[in-house]
């Protein structure tokens, strides 16, 4: 495994928290604890390294949405929206990992850009 692509993904998901003022004890926990999982995944898979990014974001999305709610919330759509989330595109991840709006759409960000 390339170390490498878990400190850029650790990175990309850590600024992403930051910019949306989410990064808390308990979600770099989860995040910490997302890049170990795939580590571990990525060591058993090593064609899947390209998905770690995405990946991760998925994983800490999924542990923040237990334990504080959802998040990233879209400020795009404007205050008469619904209140919703973004998304990783592609599904699985990839090796440019997005931010889609969940209720138009529309791509937001790259992973790492919000």
């Amino acid at each position: 495994m390339d170390n490498g692509l878990l400190f850029d993904a650790r990175a990309r998901v850590l600024a992403d928290l930051q910019a949306r003022q989410h990064a808390t004890a308990a979600a770099v926990s989860a995040l910490e604890d997302a890049v170990a999982q795939r580590k571990w995944w990525a060591e058993q898979w090593p064609e899947g390294e390209a998905y770690v990014a995405g990946l991760v974001a998925q994983d800490v999305q999924d542990a923040l949405f237990e334990t504080v709610g959802r998040w990233p919330l879209c400020t795009d759509c404007g205050a008469d929206a619904p209140v919703h989330t973004l998304y990783i595109q592609p599904d699985l991840g990839g090796p440019d990992p997005v931010w889609v709006c969940e209720e138009s759409g529309d791509v937001i960000a790259p992973l790492g850009g919000l």
